[in-house]
């Protein structure tokens, strides 16, 4: 582990509060390229392990979402799954699922937003996914929260995907039957 990670990771645990200063500096400190968690890079995977750390990061964490660059919102939403924000949370992921940076979506889409997104918040939140060509494997809860009402959105995007003359992406056939495309 890192020298500067360690020592970070014993400050939060004594004081949340470190945390504004540590969260930002994380990219320089430990680097940016990928992990061994797939789709994570090495910042994420430190970024959480912060926030995991520090006992009061639930009350840090609103605002190093608001005032973080993209790589540390996505750290934050990442972090929704590990650290009990409880319904606060819902209201960065709705903010992410706003956007149009990739992965801050596919982070808004991990296992707290399958957890905590209402059914409808859920289902616009795969549309969006579908339409930024984000894979659906990267979409937590997807096998337990798939129903009718976004089956029928799967399939309105498809036949207008094929009246267009353009590709259905391969990831949304298994959701459709033969008819569908």
């Amino acid at each position: 582990m890192n020298a500067w990670l360690k020592k970070a990771l014993s400050d939060v645990a004594t004081d949340a509060t470190a945390l504004r200063t540590l969260f930002p500096a994380v990219g320089r400190k430990v680097g940016r390229g990928p992990s061994d968690v797939p789709g994570w890079t090495v910042d994420d995977v430190a970024r959480v392990e912060l926030l995991e750390a520090a006992p009061g990061a639930a009350a840090e964490m609103p605002d190093l979402y608001r005032y973080g660059d993209a790589a540390e919102k996505r750290a934050v939403l990442r972090g929704l799954s590990v650290v009990d924000i409880g319904d606060v949370g819902a209201e960065l992921v709705a903010d992410a699922l706003r956007t149009n940076d990739t992965r801050l979506v596919t982070a808004a889409m991990g296992e707290y937003g399958a957890a905590h997104l209402d059914d409808s918040a859920y289902r616009h939140g795969v549309l969006k996914c579908v339409f930024m060509g984000i894979p659906l494997a990267g979409i937590a809860g997807l096998d337990r929260r798939t129903d009718e009402e976004l089956l029928r959105m799967m399939r309105s995007f498809a036949a207008e995907r094929t009246a267009a003359g353009r590709d259905v992406p391969a990831d949304l056939l298994p959701l459709l039957t033969e008819q569908d495309v």
